[in-house]
């Protein structure tokens, strides 16, 4: 009962944010790593992300806002079911809801809110589980095992990609890329072609579904792919090669990873354990 499904460190914040299925969100002091704070909603957060000063909480049939600063908080309506997804972009933040719905609200000079809410994007046939954000395209995954392509300025959907055979679980923006992780145990790239339509372009399977991606350089800058998999770990790949570096192993599936400040990175697992990782700095040989 105590999934965690939400991280978050706000820019210049030396708080962590997790939320939890337990009905909590939860605030850590960095530099401690202790609980400063638990807050109790009373319902499952189902999503965590936070943007500017801003945290935005996912749970049932709404969205809660707290600014971070000046300590207001508001709730954000519409939702159907549970938000499993949200990001932002645009100025716009994005919520995909279990009805397969996703709200899009933007900033509001109105007095009793800072949001309003600007569009409902529709399309999926079953809940959106992850959303994404490049190249002037909302990208998001669905259990009805389809990505959808939305364009950001009109906020319609300009094409569908049905290449994964099982639910779509995690999407992110690599360079021009776009990949795509899935329960059918791939990993897939997708790149723009000439007719402005996106292909794959490679297809990585792994043993197990995949739960979730993750994109982060390592101590030296290479662009390194963390592959969480349904066998309690996560596997670290360098792009664009594919070759895999190394491991982490956790109690449970990994659902969240999220960076932090000077080479740290925390996970999150579905039994409710945060935790936090460093990368070490590859002994340099001194050449002869």
């Amino acid at each position: 009962k105590q999934v965690i499904t939400g991280i978050a460190l706000p820019v210049g914040s030396d708080k962590l944010y997790s939320g939890s299925t337990d009905g909590t969100v939860r605030i850590w002091d960095c530099h401690t790593g202790q609980c400063a704070k638990v807050i109790n909603l009373g319902a499952e957060v189902t999503s965590l992300i936070s943007e500017g000063s801003w945290i935005f909480v996912g749970l049932q049939n709404a969205v809660k806002a707290w600014n971070i600063q000046t300590m207001s908080e508001f709730t954000l309506d519409g939702p159907k079911g549970r938000v499993r997804a949200m990001t932002v972009g645009n100025n716009t933040l994005f919520a995909g809801a279990e009805d397969g719905v996703i709200f899009a609200w933007r900033g509001s000079s109105k007095a009793n809110s800072p949001f309003e809410l600007v569009a409902s994007l529709t399309g999926h046939t079953k809940a959106v589980v992850c959303l994404a954000v490049g190249c002037k395209m909302l990208y998001s995954g669905s259990m009805d095992q389809s990505i959808k392509v939305w364009d950001m300025d009109t906020l319609q959907c300009t094409m569908t990609l049905n290449d994964h055979t099982d639910v779509v679980t995690s999407l992110i923006c690599w360079d021009q890329y776009l990949l795509s992780s899935s329960s059918d145990r791939t990993i897939k790239v997708w790149a723009c072609i000439e007719a402005g339509s996106l292909e794959v372009i490679y297809t990585h399977t792994e043993e197990n579904g995949v739960v979730s991606l993750f994109g982060m350089s390592d101590a030296e800058g290479k662009p390194i792919l963390f592959s969480s998999c349904r066998d309690n770990s996560v596997h670290m790949y360098e792009l664009p090669s594919f070759s895999e570096r190394g491991r982490l192993f956790a109690n449970k599936d990994v659902a969240l990873i999220e960076l932090g400040p000077g080479g740290l990175f925390f996970t999150g697992d579905e039994s409710g354990l945060l935790m936090v990782w460093k990368w070490l700095e590859v002994p340099k040989v001194a050449s002869s």
